[in-house]
C-alpha cells in the first residue's frame, strides 16, 4: 500500500524567532521519497533536525522577519515494521499528563470501566467517547485538558485523543497521543489519535471514527499534544497564514477504500499506525 502526504504551511514572521516543525513522518517510516524544503525571501533554509526516543523528527532553526514558507511531501512505501514497546513507554505513558490527567478522571473511570480488562477495556473507552462528545471545530481552546472535554461533551480530534488516553491510564493501560496523516479524513488537517499499550503492542484509537486506522501515517508521538505540536516558536511572533494538509491512498479502488474509507475501518478490530 502506498500513501502519499503533503503539508505547505505560510508563516508570517515578526520579530527573529527560533521556529520548531513536526510535520515530516516519523523515523522508521518506509519512504519512497521525501522532499522538505523552507524558504524565506527566495532562500532556502537549513533546519536542524533532531530525533527524540520515539521516533518524531523536529526541524529546528532560526528566522528572521519575513514570510517563511514550508512545503513537505512524501510517498510512504509498504507498512512500518511493528516494535515491542519498551518497559520505559510503559511506565511513562502510565502518568497523568498536562492534557490527560489521569488522576482527575480516575473516579469516574473505575465506576464506568470497573471489572473490564484488556481489548474488552479498550473498546469500551473508545466507545464511551465516541458517543459522549460531539466533534465540535471551533469550540475547543488549544488549552482544554480531557476534563474539559468530559464536562462539556464537545471538542476536535486532539479532544477525542486526551479523553480517551486519561481514561486508559486511569484504568492502568498506558496510553499515549500520535499526530498522523490520515487518508480520507474530512475535514482533511493533521489528525489526532490515542493509542493503547496491550500485550507487548501498541493498539490505535480514533474516537471520532474520522479516520480508517489502516490509512495512518505516523508524525509524532508523546504523552499529549504538548509533546506533538506541529509548529512551536519561541521569541517573536508569529502567525500562521496558510495551511494545506494533505494524504492519499494509491491504488486499485478496493485498496483505497479499505485504507481510507473510514466506514470500512473494523472498529471491533486491534490495529496499530503502520
Amino acid at each position: 500500500m502506498q500513501r502519499i502526504v503533503r503539508a505547505e504551511l505560510d508563516l508570517r514572521i515578526e520579530g527573529a524567532l527560533d521556529l520548531i516543525l513536526a510535520v515530516t513522518v516519523a523515523a522508521g517510516v518506509s519512504r519512497d521519497s521525501e522532499e522538505f524544503v523552507l524558504r524565506q525571501g527566495g532562500v532556502d533554509l537549513t533546519p536542524t533536525e533532531l530525533t527524540d526516543a520515539s521516533g518524531t523528527r523536529l526541524h529546528r532553526l532560526h528566522v528572521e522577519p519575513g514570510l517563511v514558507t514550508v512545503t513537505y511531501a512524501a510517498t510512504v512505501g509498504g507498512q512500518t515494521e511493528m516494535i515491542d514497546a519498551t518497559a520505559l513507554e510503559t511506565a511513562v505513558y502510565l502518568r497523568p499528563s498536562r492534557y490527560a490527567p489521569s488522576d482527575a478522571v480516575f473516579s469516574q473511570a473505575r465506576r464506568l470501566f470497573g471489572g473490564l480488562r484488556g481489548a474488552d477495556l479498550i473498546s469500551a473507552v473508545e466507545q464511551y467517547v465516541f458517543d459522549t462528545v460531539t466533534y465540535s471545530p471551533g469550540l475547543s481552546h488549544g488549552t482544554d485538558s480531557a476534563v474539559n472535554t468530559l464536562a462539556t461533551g464537545q471538542g476536535v480530534c486532539r479532544d477525542y485523543a486526551h479523553l480517551v488516553i486519561a481514561l486508559l491510564r486511569a484504568m492502568d493501560v498506558p496510553a499515549r497521543y500520535a499526530a498522523c496523516y490520515a487518508p480520507g479524513l474530512v475535514p482533511m488537517d493533521f489528525h489526532a489519535v490515542a493509542e493503547a499499550y496491550l500485550d507487548g503492542q501498541w493498539w490505535v484509537l480514533d474516537a471520532t471514527r474520522l479516520s480508517n486506522r489502516r490509512g495512518l501515517v505516523r508524525i509524532a508521538t508523546g504523552r499529549d499534544a504538548a509533546d506533538c505540536a506541529f509548529l512551536s516558536s519561541y521569541g517573536g511572533d508569529l502567525a500562521l497564514t496558510r495551511m494545506v494538509v494533505d494524504a492519499q491512498v494509491m491504488g486499485e479502488p478496493e485498496v483505497i477504500d479499505a485504507a481510507s474509507d473510514p466506514t470500512a475501518d473494523d472498529r471491533s478490530a486491534l490495529v496499530a499506525i503502520r
